[in-house]
């Protein structure tokens, strides 16, 4: 029986992400991507843009849809609406990917004062090297509106901080893990390599250890845009078994 796949995409992106994704897996499954409120064609009140509400919308797109046996992908950012969406309707949903998630930490204060250098460096460090992929997200990044980003992104640390562990801890679910870059000591974002860990893995291991973890080498934080064979490979694995 094909599985229902809901894809969400990460902070200051959009339902694109996916297309890669989309073509290869819609059509054997009902695929579901989608912009999160204040994102791409999606408006909303910056106070209507958190994970909270986010999570919410997944269950209520699953239910709405009457979706059962939902695999649910989400990166970055959507990794944690996924998480959240698997605590509102863990019923509706057979398993979760995350890929290169990220947790910020129990105590982790962010303000934003200048949302438009924020985002710049941010999305700058998350390729190995420039590139013309790499150019367009940091691009597209910078269209969020100001008033959603510079609220929404303290409000995914503290989501972290209240969440997380909690989160991580309910799955009972199938869980795979697709990691390919970690934010280190100094903040800042490099590539993983095989075998390697990070504290983010080292959590999943320790409160959801059934996870499935896959590191792709050599990959910035798009390893869906920036090696999608391999993403690929991984999903197709999972919604096989």
């Amino acid at each position: 029986m094909a599985k229902p796949l809901v894809f969400v995409h990460g902070f200051a992106c959009t339902h694109a992400d996916w297309r890669l994704q989309q073509a290869q897996f819609s059509t054997q499954h009902p695929t579901y991507t989608l912009d999160l409120r204040g994102h791409g064609a999606t408006h909303a009140r910056p106070e209507d843009c958190s994970i909270e509400t986010y999570g919410s919308d997944i269950a209520a797109l699953l239910e709405g849809k009457d979706l059962k046996g939902a695999v649910l992908i989400g990166h970055s950012m959507g990794c944690r609406v996924v998480l959240q969406a698997y605590l509102n309707a863990p019923e509706r949903i057979a398993a979760l990917v995350l890929i290169d998630g990220s947790f910020q930490g129990n105590s982790h204060p962010v303000s934003i004062e200048n949302y438009a250098n924020f985002a710049g460096q941010l999305f700058a460090g998350m390729f190995l090297s420039p590139s013309e992929l790499g150019a367009a997200i940091t691009e597209r990044a910078l269209r969020l509106p100001e008033v959603v980003g510079a609220s929404l992104f303290p409000r995914m640390a503290r989501w972290d901080a209240e969440n997380m562990e909690r989160a991580l801890t309910a799955v009972k679910a199938p869980l795979l893990v697709i990691q390919s870059t970690y934010l280190n000591a100094e903040r800042k974002r490099v590539a993983l390599k095989a075998g390697e860990t990070t504290p983010w893995l080292d959590l999943v291991r320790r409160l959801a250890p059934q996870a499935r973890i896959e590191i792709i080498p050599g990959t910035g934080h798009f390893p869906q845009l920036e090696t999608p064979q391999a993403v690929n490979k991984y999903l197709a694995e999972l919604i096989d078994a």
